[in-house]
């Protein structure tokens, strides 16, 4: 089963627990407020599938087109204004100012303050297509990436898009593209299906396949300070490159659950978390892993740090105990 296919299912029983609060009188608000994203008595409540700093802000985005924001990493409150109401997936951000997030229906949207309000750059409503995970090298150029090898690039901060494949080399090129990361000096990485890993030394217009021996997917991939390159996904399966994604070797140890996200808190210690309450430490660049499971045994979706260290994200609302022991965790 596919990280799409298990967070949709879980995000329908987490977002009938939500109450909204749409309007429904019949006025012109309301029949926009049925195209926008729905507003929600509990912000800190909504069902989250991904989250991302935009300076010392968090923005965490989820379904039905929900972005929530934090400034201080306790209180959170919904977004202005987003103009869909798709699934969302993924979320950058380049500065404390300009982000995007990609999700269901091809959809791209992008913010210039902070993540207070967002507008459509593309969208192909009805057509079942779903971006997984978006980047940008710059305000011009940028990348989503999804279901059955589906890319998407602009070079013009999204006025047009173009849809590519990474390689050409048969099934290789309709893998599954779960997460886009990025390194220094060009390297770029997309996580896949598989035991895929994609590469680029030019910031995204080249790539070629890196396959490791993992048969499982890769939900989830990071650079960390010192250049060294982690990726991880079902079953637990973390793998390690010390030499610029050139070859890949597993880190054994790992419980078996599958692992949604990977943070490098202040402290440079790694975080890991994942279904089942999964949340997985390491403090030596991640050349090993100390497991803990979460009593709550939550399916945690995403991770990000917080003003006050990591925060946790699941298809029923934010976590802020990283439970491990350490109370909040990265700091």
């Amino acid at each position: 089963m596919t990280r799409t296919r298990i967070v949709s299912i879980l995000a329908l029983f987490a977002f009938a627990q939500c109450p909204l609060v749409d309007a429904a009188d019949g006025s012109a608000a309301s029949s926009r407020a049925f195209r926008d994203a729905p507003r929600i008595q509990k912000p800190e409540k909504a069902p989250i599938l991904a989250a991302a700093r935009a300076g010392q802000r968090v923005v965490a985005v989820g379904d039905y087109g929900i972005v929530i924001l934090s400034d201080d990493g306790k209180s959170f409150r919904q977004a202005k204004a987003v103009p869909t109401r798709s699934v969302l997936t993924s979320v950058f951000f380049l500065d404390r100012k300009q982000g995007w997030a990609a999700g269901h229906d091809g959809s791209v949207i992008a913010s210039s303050d902070g993540g207070e309000t967002w507008r459509v750059l593309r969208e192909e409503l009805g057509k079942e297509r779903a971006l997984l995970s978006v980047w940008f090298e710059n305000t011009s150029h940028g990348f989503a990436v999804g279901q059955f090898g589906l890319v998407v690039e602009t070079e013009d901060g999204g006025k047009s898009w173009r849809e590519r494949k990474l390689v050409d080399a048969g099934e290789a090129g309709d893998k599954h593209l779960l997460q886009i990361f990025a390194a220094n000096d060009g390297l770029v990485f997309v996580a896949a299906e598989a035991g895929a890993v994609f590469r680029s030394e030019d910031s995204g217009h080249n790539w070629k396949l890196v396959q490791t021996d993992n048969k499982g997917s890769f939900w989830t991939g990071l650079a960390l300070h010192d250049g060294t390159l982690l990726v991880a996904g079902m079953r637990g399966h973390i793998y390690r490159s010390g030499d610029r994604g050139l070859s890949w070797k597993e880190v054994p140890g790992i419980p078996q659950q599958s692992l949604t996200s990977i943070v490098q808190g202040e402290d440079r210690g790694v975080y890991l978390v994942g279904m089942s309450g999964t949340a997985v430490t390491s403090k030596d660049q991640g050349l090993s892993f100390v497991a803990n499971v979460r009593p709550d045994r939550a399916n945690l979706t995403a991770a990000t740090i917080g003003p006050n260290g990591i925060l946790l994200f699941t298809l029923a609302g934010v976590v802020v105990d990283f439970g491990d022991g350490t109370g909040r965790g990265g700091k």
